[in-house]
């Protein structure tokens, strides 16, 4: 069962990143979303993975993939790949800087905050293995919206 706390937690984590976007404009959100949906499968599957291997743990009893980990990978990841791209447009290394701060801060800083909310602590991780579980895909999000601008102005 799923207690109040978490659920609230949940909605937020979803709902806040998205209602962002209303800001980013239309042209920015087209541009970035291909990219973006790709790191959210990818985060997916990464979840899956750490999931089965108890990187983390969830306060709530019973565990659940669709309850613990799916919100994290449909909320933030999308919205903060399509910011992060946006106000680093072309320049990698302002591109980097602002993920090793974005997932610093998450690694070091929101994850001891969830964990006092009795949400989530890292298990099998300490937090600079999780700051590279998360940071590794930013090389990817890159990589990928690079591919995406070429293809886009050879089309």
């Amino acid at each position: 069962m799923i207690s109040k706390r978490h659920f609230l937690f949940n909605i937020g984590i979803i709902v806040v990143p998205w209602l962002t976007l209303l800001f980013v404009g239309k042209r920015n959100m087209k541009r970035y979303s291909v990219a973006g949906i790709f790191i959210v499968v990818f985060e997916i599957v990464n979840h899956i993975y750490g999931y089965k291997h108890q990187f983390w743990k969830f306060f709530d009893k019973k565990r659940s993939f669709l309850k613990d980990e799916l919100p994290f990978s449909l909320g933030p990841y999308m919205p903060l790949s399509i910011w992060l791209l946006k106000y680093s447009h072309g320049n990698f290394k302002k591109f980097l800087l602002l993920n090793v701060l974005a997932d610093g801060i998450f690694a070091f800083v929101i994850m001891d905050i969830l964990a006092k909310f009795k949400i989530i602590k890292l298990k099998k991780l300490n937090k600079l293995q999780f700051f590279f579980y998360i940071h590794y895909k930013a090389y990817l999000l890159y990589g990928i919206q690079s591919l995406y601008e070429r293809f886009r102005k050879e089309a």
